[in-house]
């Protein structure tokens, strides 16, 4: 098992540390963050991605339900139980306040196979903030004609300076007059400290609320949010026929590691 570190109360702050928010009861899939994905929880994956990063200083579990948090204890995942939140982002910026550190990347609980490179560009992206932006977000180009029709997948468009103009779950930009490229916003933030707490004063907007994308708080208000692209071909388990394509895709690694070795891996 990979090591982790404890909280203590004034510890030396932290650089970037990664923090995947985890609630119960998704609406879609209650339970999603304890569902099995081979032998451990679904945000177990997630956690060990994080800890694959090589810009991270940890990777922390932020919980308001007690069955994670044991879940967490259990398996050596540092946890922090915090208060009910609107937001994942709002969640994290409860950790920033009790966690000292220079950045914070919000990692989806429900991305078991995101890239660890692709933590480390938000990572890297966020010790080079351009004037006036508050989050940096990653995203990849969006290939497959479903995904871009599926309401669960976020899309956005970027403007010429790399910043979000929009998020929506529908297929914008609308191919009137020309075929667009379509592009996937991952649930992959980077935020400072003091942009978080500026997220905090915000009110949500008619397109938040609508749309349920919380980068949208950022953009309504008239903060950019820079986009970063990277490479991520995995899957987001919003469903119960998402985890078993997932779990699909985690034998087909663990064939392809055992062919290389020679000898079987587990999950």
């Amino acid at each position: 098992m990979a090591a982790t570190t404890a909280l203590t109360p004034g510890a030396t702050p932290r650089r970037h540390v990664a923090v995947i928010p985890c609630r119960w009861g998704a609406s879609r899939f209650p339970g999603k963050p304890l569902a099995r994905l081979g032998e451990k929880p679904l945000l177990w994956h997630v956690h060990q991605r994080c800890l694959e990063a090589k810009r991270l200083d940890g990777a922390i579990v932020a919980t308001d339900d007690e069955r994670i948090e044991a879940a967490c204890r259990q398996l050596g995942i540092e946890c922090i139980h915090t208060g009910k939140h609107l937001t994942g982002t709002d969640r994290v910026a409860e950790v920033a306040e009790r966690l000292p550190a220079d950045a914070y990347i919000n990692v989806q609980g429900d991305e078991p196979f995101i890239s660890p490179t692709a933590i480390d560009a938000i990572s890297e992206a966020l010790e080079c903030l351009p004037p006036g932006a508050f989050a940096v977000n990653a995203y990849t180009e969006l290939v497959d004609v479903g995904a871009v029709l599926d309401h669960n997948v976020v899309k956005v468009v970027v403007s010429a300076r790399g910043e979000a103009l929009m998020f929506s779950r529908q297929p914008i930009p609308y191919p009137k007059g020309d075929r667009p490229k379509y592009l996937r916003q991952l649930g992959l933030y980077g935020f400072t400290g003091p942009a978080l707490r500026r997220f905090l004063q915000l009110q949500q907007g008619p397109l938040e609320r609508t749309e349920g994308v919380e980068m949208l708080r950022f953009v309504e208000h008239g903060h950019a949010v820079q986009m970063v692209p990277v490479l991520d071909d995995g899957v987001a388990v919003d469903t119960p026929e998402d985890l078993a394509r997932a779990e699909s895709l985690l034998a087909q690694h663990a064939c392809l590691t055992a062919g290389a070795t020679g000898r079987p891996v587990g999950p």
